[in-house]
Order: C-alpha cells, then structure tokens, then sequence
C-alpha cells in the first residue's frame, strides 16, 4: 500500500460541495485551484500552530487524493485509475492573511502544519468515488458531515482537469473542497477529520487525523511585509456565519420611508432637495451622468447597493457565474428600495437586462440607478420599471465587470451611497440624501417650492426679479402677508 511521503504537490480546490457553496452564496460554474506547499504536511497527532496576533485560524475537513501513477491530460473515464489513495486531511487556513493573498492562499493556508495527513491510506481502486463520506470533529463534537455523493464537481472529474494542464505525478496530493461546518478553532482545541467509505466492502476508514492547536509564541514583523488584517466578512466566512462569530445575524436595519415622508419626497424636486443639502453643507450628494429610461418617471427609494469590481478572468470564474451578488442583490431586493449599482462609470457593458428587472419590478423595487449600461433596454423600458443609466449597450455580464458583493458602501455617478439612504431621482438627476436628514430636507425643500412659485407669479406679472429673487427685507413682508399665508 502507497505510504504517505512528502509530496512534490499539493492541489486545492477552492469550492466543492454544495452546502458550501450554498453557505458562502455562490456556486462557482468550474472548479478553481491554489497550491499548498509540501512543507505545510503533517502527521496524525501533531500540533498545529494559531500565530501570536491572530484570532481566525479555521479547519476544514476533506477527503485527499493521493496519485499513484502519472496522469497528463486524462479522460474522466480513465482518471480514478491513476488516484492510489484516499485519506483524510484538514485544509487549515489563517483567515487574517487571507484578503492580502487575493485567492492564491500562499500565506493563509501554507503555513507549516497546515495540511494535516492521515493517518491510514484507503485503497482508490476498493471504493466508489461518490460514495466517500468526510466527517470532522472538534473537541469530540461532530462538526462537518457529507458525502462525495453532494459534489458539484467529481473527484475523476478534479483530476481528469487538473491533468489537462500539467502532470499529476505518483506522490501528489489532491485536497477536494470541504463541505458546510468549518470554523474557528482556538489553541487547546483538537480537531479530528476521518474519511471513510460506509458502503464498501470492509467500510474501510482513514481513522481519525488528530491535530491540537497552540498559541504561537512569535508575530509577524511588519518590516517584511503585510500583517494580518480582519474585518466582520472574514469573521463570518471563517466561523460559517455572523452568529457563530459573534455578529448581528442580521444587517442593521435600515430606517423606513413612510408613506407621508414618500409623499413630501414625491413632491419635492431634486433641484429644491439639493439646495437643501447644500445648506446643510452636503455638497456631493450627485449622481452624475445618468437619466431615465422612462421620460418624465420620478423615483423615491431606499437604497440597496450592489458593487462590480473591474472584469478579471480569475475573479469572473470565482464570483461570476451561479448565485452570483448581482443575482442576489435582485432577488433580495424589497418593496419600495432602489437598487444603485456602482459600475465606475463604464457606459460600454450592460449592468442589467430584461430578466432582472423584470425580477425587481415583480418584487416592488422602486427602480434601478446604476452609472453603468442597460441591456435590453427597450425591453426594460416596456417592463415599467424606472432606470436611471448611462444609456443602452449590448453586451453580457463579464465583459467589463465583475459582480462583487452587495449592501456595502459605493461609489455610483461619483456620489458615495450607503444601504439605507434615500434615493430621489427625476428630469434633474438623481441626488443621495441620508435617511437621519430627509424629513427636514424634504420640508425645507416643498417650502421653497411653494415660495418659489410665488415668486414666478410676481416675475410673470412684470416685477424685476433684483431684490425678488432672492426675497429682500420688503418682499419678504409681502410674502408672509399674502392672502392664505
């Protein structure tokens, strides 16, 4: 039977299991890879250390392949031959290095100890490769528990296309995702990962990989380069959710717009409510360079912000296809909101179609401001659904943009926009006012609607607007004495 030595490869995959990929929101359209240092393997038994000043060491259970004969540019079919042997492992990763790695995991998941072994080999050619189950434990409690049966990519698969584009030589490793239940673990833990085969002959079994953490004694020397950095989406995605790390399971809620205070924002231009925020000494409160797919339309809304991030070929396979942010910013989006989309002005792509609006309006959305393109625009347009653009363009998602994350602070038209500010937007423009100032913006400006108005009526009956517009000390009196005052 193939002993398990220093490998001269190991390959990882990024996501593989469906409760995974349900658990982070995407669901990748092919599977993606990083590599893990040889020297990151370690035996059953072992430690694994957290490093001093760090807080989201995290384990993740998998199933390892273990290749026993050279394969380059294998079919599906002929892939499980060359794998020798299954065995368990635990892909540990240091989420507080993970944003400065941009996916290649170099940092967070190659540290020494990092890719835990073992400790009994099975025998590939004596097991059916759906039919693999992988389970973790930590401090004696069952933590992960899932069969290759929920794969989204199967194990001949991963090594019939890793095969395709270099050789997998006798002694490589290859770590095959790990399903919903990782998270956290801290130094005195002990973290046990088996993968067995229940329904075959013998059920046999890897036994159980057992690793202890410790606290590392010596931090990172900022001298040499980036430290360790975390933030509340690290904190979710490395416990599995905003409970488990300890955060609001829900985003804060965002203030309402009453029916009265719609009303008053209906009522009131965006050229009256942006004098009012200059007042108030807002000054780049602007949606710049978009207008309205529907002549005449007014929006009001609360916002709710979705986020591309420039067309990256790694990033699209990443974040592009499935259950993507853009998908889940129109599906999610409620009654009465106004989905802003942060395209950095790029007019040469669409940043939404038919389908979607069609989606939004179906859910009551107030409408769409995106500083990006339309596709289907006319279609769009016939579905009813107010949108604010820089005009039509023909292309499909991935051409310029990424669809990134969604509810996180933007920047659409050169304005910042936060989830929960409102959004009012007519033949003028489209302005951002915060939720805290717009019942007395909304006031100040019908105010100066209504004094507006009246001051038209002494222009159009051949007063000189010197000393009328603005109102001096005399016109001010006869304002406030007008009969209905």
């Amino acid at each position: 039977m193939t002993q398990i030595t220093r490998p001269g490869k190991i390959i990882a995959i990024h996501l593989s299991y469906a409760s995974r990929a349900q658990q982070r929101g995407r669901r990748p359209a092919a599977p993606s890879y990083f590599f893990k240092p040889a020297s990151s393997v370690a035996c059953s038994g072992g430690t694994v250390e957290r490093p001093a000043g760090t807080e989201l060491l995290a384990f993740e259970g998998e199933i390892a392949l273990i290749m026993g004969t050279a394969a380059r540019r294998v079919p599906i079919d002929e892939a499980w031959s060359h794998v020798a042997a299954v065995t368990a492992a635990n892909d540990l990763g240091l989420y507080d290095l993970r944003a400065n790695d941009k996916g290649s995991n170099v940092r967070s998941k190659g540290g020494d100890g990092y890719t835990p072994l073992g400790p009994e080999l099975i025998d590939a050619a004596s097991v059916d490769p759906s039919a693999l189950r992988v389970r973790a434990w930590v401090n004696g409690e069952l933590r992960q528990d899932d069969t290759t049966e929920r794969l989204l990519f199967t194990l001949p698969q991963l090594v019939a296309d890793l095969s395709q584009h270099f050789t997998l030589e006798p002694g490589d490793v290859i770590l095959t995702g790990t399903p919903a239940g990782s998270s956290v673990i801290v130094p005195g833990d002990v973290v046990e990962v088996e993968v067995d085969a229940p329904n075959a002959a013998g059920a046999p079994t890897s036994g159980r990989l057992r690793t202890t953490v410790v606290e590392g004694e010596i931090p990172f020397d900022p001298a040499l380069g980036s430290m360790p950095a975390v933030d509340d989406l690290q904190r979710e995605e490395a416990w599995g959710s905003r409970e488990a790390a300890g955060l609001p399971t829900a985003a804060p809620a965002r203030p309402a717009l009453s029916a009265e205070l719609r009303a008053k924002l209906l009522e009131a231009p965006t050229a009256g409510l942006s004098s009012q925020l200059r007042k108030r000494g807002l000054h780049s409160c602007f949606i710049d360079g978009v207008t309205a797919n529907l002549p005449g339309t007014k929006i009001v809304g609360v916002a709710k912000t979705l986020r591309f991030v420039p067309a990256r070929e790694d990033l699209f396979a990443s974040h592009g296809g499935g259950y993507n942010a853009q998908k889940r910013a129109f599906d999610a989006v409620a009654e009465g909101e106004v989905i802003v989309i942060e395209a950095r002005g790029d007019a040469s792509t669409g940043t939404l179609g038919d389908i979607l609006a069609l989606r939004a309006k179906t859910r009551g959305a107030a409408g769409v401001v995106t500083d990006g393109g339309v596709r289907d625009f006319d279609a769009v347009a016939e579905i009813g659904l107010p949108v604010f653009s820089k005009g039509a363009h023909p292309s499909v998602l991935g051409r310029k943009h990424v669809p990134w994350e969604v509810d996180v602070t933007i920047a659409c038209g050169g304005a910042a926009v936060q989830p929960g500010d409102i959004i009012v937007g007519d033949g003028d423009g489209v302005i951002v006012i915060p939720a805290a100032l717009a019942e007395e913006v909304a006031d100040a400006a019908i105010a100066q609607e209504t004094e507006d108005v009246w001051i038209a009526e002494q222009v159009a009956a051949g007063h000189p607007v010197d000393g009328l517009f603005p109102m001096n000390a005399e016109w001010r009196a006869k304002y406030e004495a007008r009969e209905g005052a």
